[in-house]
C-alpha cells in the first residue's frame, strides 16, 4: 500500500496541475462506453419488462465495476512484477485520471467567466456542460445556483469519494468507484426508458456514496472554518437540510455549502422536459451572486487538500503501526 499511498500523492499533485487536458484519452470515457454496449446487449436479451429491465440492469451493474476493478488491478500487478517505481508512474497517472479537481473548477469557472460577459446564452451553455438539468430557461440567479451546487455535490463524487477509496485500495478501488459513479450518471434517471435498467445503478450509488458523502460534508465544513465563512450557519443547514433531495447523499455537501455561502440551493427544477419539485436548502441570508462560483470553488480546493491530508495521513499511521 506504500506504494499507492506515493501514486495517490503524485496523482492529486498531477491532477491540481495538469487538469484534465482534452484528446487525452480517459478511462471513464471506455467505461461509459462499455456501459453503452452493455446496455445495448442486455436489452436485447432480457424481457422489455419491469422485471426484466432490473435484472439487466443488476448485470450489467456487475459486469461493468468488476471490469473496472480487475483490469487496473492486472496491469499493476504486471508493472510490480517489473518494477515497483513502474508501478508507482503507472498508477500515479491512474490516480490523476479519477481525480477531478481542476477539471471541476476550470468548467464553473467557464460559467463565471460568461456571466461576467453578460452574455447569459453563453452562461447557460457554459453550466449545461456540468448539470443534468434542462438550462435554456435558466435565469442569471439560475445559473449561479446550478453552478454553485455542482461544485457543492461534486466536492464528494468528483474528489473527496474517489480520494477515500484510493486511500483504502489504490487505484483499483478507485476505478471501481468511477464505475459506479459513471453508471448511475448514465442510467439511474427517474424517466424511462432508464427508470428500470437504471435501478441498481442508482442504489448502488447511493450505497457506495453513503459514507463518503457524510465524511466531505464534515470536511467541507472544516475547510470552511479555515477559509472564515459561517461556519456555525453551515453546521445548522447542514443539521436540518442535509435530507432535503431525492439522493440520500447529494445534500450532505450542498446544505454545508449554502450554509457556508449563507445562500439558498436547489429548488424546483427542469430534467428532459419534465418539471421535477424539489425543497430550496438553506436560508437566503442574502441573495446569490456571481461571486459565489469562484467562493464555491475556494472551498472545493480547501476541501480537496484536507481530504488529501486526513487520508494520507492515516493511512501512512497504519503502515507505520502495522
Amino acid at each position: 500500500m506504500k506504494w499507492s499511498l506515493l501514486a495517490m500523492i503524485i496523482g492529486f499533485g498531477v491532477d491540481l496541475v495538469v487538469g484534465d487536458p482534452r484528446g487525452i484519452p480517459h478511462p471513464v470515457v471506455l467505461i461509459g462506453k462499455l456501459i453503452t454496449v452493455l446496455e445495448k446487449l442486455l436489452r436485447k436479451l432480457f424481457p422489455k419488462t419491469k422485471r426484466g429491465e432490473n435484472i439487466a440492469g443488476g448485470i450489467l451493474w456487475v459486469l461493468v465495476v468488476t471490469c473496472a476493478t480487475v483490469v487496473p488491478w492486472g496491469i499493476l500487478w504486471l508493472c510490480h512484477g517489473v518494477s515497483p517505481w513502474l508501478r508507482v508512474v503507472v498508477e500515479s497517472v491512474m490516480c490523476w485520471q479519477i481525480l477531478a479537481t481542476k477539471a471541476l473548477r476550470d468548467e464553473s469557472m467557464k460559467v463565471y467567466a460568461a456571466l461576467q460577459t453578460g452574455d447569459l446564452a453563453a452562461s447557460r451553455r457554459a453550466v449545461s456542460m456540468i448539470v443534468g438539468r434542462d438550462t435554456a430557461q435558466l435565469d442569471e440567479k439560475a445559473v449561479i445556483r446550478a453552478a454553485v451546487e455542482t461544485v457543492a455535490e461534486n466536492t464528494s463524487d468528483g474528489i473527496v469519494a474517489p480520494l477515500l477509496y484510493l486511500a483504502v485500495g489504490g487505484a483499483p478501488f478507485g476505478f471501481f468507484y468511477k464505475a459506479v459513479n459513471t453508471l448511475d450518471s448514465m442510467l439511474g434517471y427517474m424517466e424511462m426508458p432508464y427508470k428500470n435498467i437504471g435501478l441498481v445503478p442508482a442504489k448502488m450509488d447511493d450505497v457506495v456514496n453513503f459514507i463518503p458523502a457524510r465524511i466531505s460534508a464534515l470536511i467541507m465544513l472544516a475547510a470552511g472554518g479555515l477559509l472564515g465563512m459561517h461556519v456555525k450557519n453551515g453546521w445548522k443547514i447542514f443539521v436540518r437540510d442535509r435530507y432535503r433531495h431525492a439522493s440520500p447523499n447529494s445534500a450532505q455537501t450542498e446544505s454545508v455549502c449554502a450554509g457556508l455561502l449563507g445562500v439558498r440551493l436547489a429548488g424546483d427544477a427542469w430534467y428532459h422536459g419534465v418539471l421535477h419539485q424539489k425543497p430550496y436548502i438553506g436560508e437566503a441570508l442574502r441573495e446569490i451572486e456571481r461571486e459565489d462560483i469562484p467562493r464555491s470553488c475556494r472551498l472545493l480546493y480547501g476541501t480537496a487538500l484536507l481530504a488529501l491530508a486526513l487520508f494520507a495521513g492515516i493511512q501512512w499511521i497504519g503502515l507505520v503501526i502495522f
